[in-house]
C-alpha cells in the first residue's frame, strides 16, 4: 500500500497541523490518549479484533465505503482515521454540521487529483439532506473517494437508501466496564498518577460516563487536576462531578427503542423490567402523558378481556396524572405499568377487531337480516322487518340462537377468547352458545 499522507482535515477544510499551531494551553486529556493504531481501540472488538470485520477488509486490501453507526464517544472518527492510515489513504475529514455543498465539490475536486486515493470522513452525514446525500452516490461508484460517514442516528432512518446501498454499514457499541477502566488505566500511566478515587467510586465514575469514552477521559482529567490527598468516596465524588445525560431524543429512534422495551416487558410480564424502561423513558425527559396514552392502547391491545379492569385503570391513572402532575402524578402511571405486567394476557379482542374489519371490507354493503331490523312503518312489516324476531330475555338461558350475520353470508368466527383471566369464563359461555346454535 501506499505511503499514507498524515494530513486531518478540520471542519473547514484546514489542516490538522495549521490549526493546532496557534494552541497556547495543553492538549485535552482526551485528544492526548487519541489511538495511535487499531490494536489501541478499546471497546469494539467485534469490528476491530482478531475475527472483526475491519480487520478482514484491510487483510484482504479492499476497504469499501462505511457507515459507522453508533453513540457519542466510542471512536467513530479516531477509527476512520485509523482505517485510512492502515489502507495508505489520504484522510480528508467534513462535518455535514458546518459543511454544504461547496465544501462537498471541494473534498470530491481535491480526491479526483489523488484518483481514488482519499478517504472522505463525513462526521453527522446523517445531517445532511437527500439531495446532498445523493451527491456523493457518483464519486463512491467511480471510487474517486472511498466514503466513511459517522452516525449516531439509525441508518436505515436518517441515509437515503441509495447512499445504503453503496455502504456497509457497521455498528459500534457504546463502551463497556472493561473498555472504561481500560481507559482510565491508560490515563493513569500518561499521568503517572492514580486517580484519586476509592474503589466504589471509581466504578461510579464509569456509571456516570455511560458508555461515552470520551466523556469519561474528560471527567478523569478534573479528577487529575485536583492536589494530591486523601481518595474521594462516592458521595465526595458525586458533589463534584456531574452524571452524564443518558441518551434519549423524544423524537428519534432512542424514544421508540425505549417504548418498544416497555411494551415488550410488559407483554413479557416482566413488571421489573417493565419499572426500569418506564423510569428510564421518565429520566429522559419523555412526557409522561405519552406514556399515559401508550399504557392505555397496552391495556385493550395485549390484556383485553382477560382482565377487564385494565382498561378503566389505565383510564383512572391517566386522568390522575392530569390531576396531580410531575412528580406525584408519576406513581399512578407506575401502579398502571405494574398492573399490566402482571394481568393476564389476551390480544384476542385484537385480533377479532382485526378479523372483523378485514370481513367488513369484503363484504360490502350486505343487509342485516330483515328479522333483526326494526320496522317502524307499515310498509317495512309488509316487507317482513322484524318478522320472526325472537326476544332473547325470553328465551331459556335468555339465548334464542337466532342468525345475525347478513343472508347469504357464512357464519364467521371472530373472537377466539383465550383460557386466561376473566376470559375464561367468556369462553365457556361462548362454547355453550355455540352448542345450542348447532342444535336449531
Amino acid at each position: 500500500m501506499a505511503e499514507p499522507r498524515h494530513l486531518e482535515s478540520d471542519l473547514f477544510g484546514a489542516t490538522a497541523e495549521a490549526v493546532r499551531a496557534p494552541r497556547a494551553g495543553p492538549r485535552p486529556l482526551a485528544d492526548r490518549l487519541r489511538p495511535a493504531n487499531l490494536d489501541e481501540v478499546v471497546g469494539q472488538e467485534a469490528l476491530l479484533g482478531p475475527a472483526g470485520a475491519l480487520r478482514a477488509m484491510l487483510a484482504r486490501g479492499s476497504l469499501p465505503s462505511l457507515i459507522l453507526w453508533g453513540p457519542p464517544g466510542v471512536g467513530k472518527t479516531t477509527i476512520a482515521r485509523l482505517l485510512a492510515e492502515a489502507a495508505g489513504l489520504h484522510f480528508h475529514a467534513i462535518s455535514a454540521v458546518f459543511s454544504g455543498v461547496a465544501d462537498l465539490k471541494k473534498a470530491f475536486e481535491e480526491a479526483g487529483r489523488r484518483r481514488g486515493r482519499t478517504l472522505l470522513f463525513v462526521d453527522e452525514v446523517h445531517r445532511f439532506n437527500r439531495a446532498q446525500q445523493d451527491g456523493f452516490l457518483p464519486f463512491v461508484e467511480d471510487g474517486t473517494i472511498t466514503l466513511v460517514g459517522a452516525t449516531t442516528e439509525n441508518p436505515s432512518f436518517a441515509l437515503n437508501g441509495a447512499l445504503l446501498s453503496r455502504c456497509q454499514v457497521l455498528v459500534l457499541t457504546r463502551l463497556d466496564e472493561a473498555a472504561l477502566e481500560g481507559l482510565l488505566t491508560r490515563a493513569e500511566a500518561l499521568e503517572a498518577r492514580p486517580l484519586p478515587l476509592t474503589p466504589e467510586a471509581r466504578a461510579a465514575l464509569c456509571a456516570m460516563a455511560d458508555g461515552d469514552g470520551r466523556y469519561l477521559l474528560n471527567l478523569a482529567e478534573q479528577l487529575l487536576a485536583i492536589p494530591p490527598g486523601a481518595a474521594l468516596d462516592l458521595a465526595a465524588l458525586q458533589s463534584l462531578l456531574a452524571r452524564r445525560a443518558a441518551l434519549y431524543d423524544k423524537d428519534r429512534e432512542e424514544h421508540f427503542n425505549l417504548i418498544s422495551a416497555l411494551h415488550k416487558s410488559m407483554r413479557g410480564s416482566d413488571p421489573d423490567a417493565a419499572l426500569y424502561w418506564f423510569a428510564r423513558m421518565l429520566t429522559g425527559g419523555e412526557d409522561p402523558r405519552y406514556i399515559a396514552r401508550r399504557l392505555l392502547r397496552f391495556a385493550a391491545e395485549d390484556v383485553g378481556a382477560a382482565d377487564p379492569r385494565a382498561l378503566p385503570l389505565a383510564i383512572a391513572a391517566w386522568e390522575s396524572y392530569e390531576r396531580l402532575g410531575s412528580p406525584e402524578g408519576e406513581l399512578a402511571l407506575a401502579q398502571l405499568v405494574l398492573h399490566l405486567a402482571t394481568a393476564p394476557k389476551s390480544n384476542a379482542v385484537y385480533k377479532a377487531f382485526g378479523a372483523a374489519m378485514r370481513a367488513a371490507k369484503e363484504t360490502g354493503s350486505l343487509m342485516p337480516p330483515a328479522h333483526i331490523l326494526n320496522a317502524p312503518t307499515k310498509l317495512m312489516k309488509e316487507l317482513g322487518y322484524g318478522g320472526g324476531y325472537q326476544y332473547d330475555h325470553d328465551a331459556e338461558d335468555a339465548f334464542s340462537g337466532q342468525n345475525y350475520f347478513p343472508d347469504g353470508m357464512a357464519r364467521q368466527s371472530f373472537y377466539t377468547p383465550t383460557d386466561r383471566g376473566a376470559e375464561a369464563a367468556i369462553g365457556e359461555r361462548m362454547a355453550r352458545w355455540n352448542a345450542a346454535r348447532r342444535k336449531r
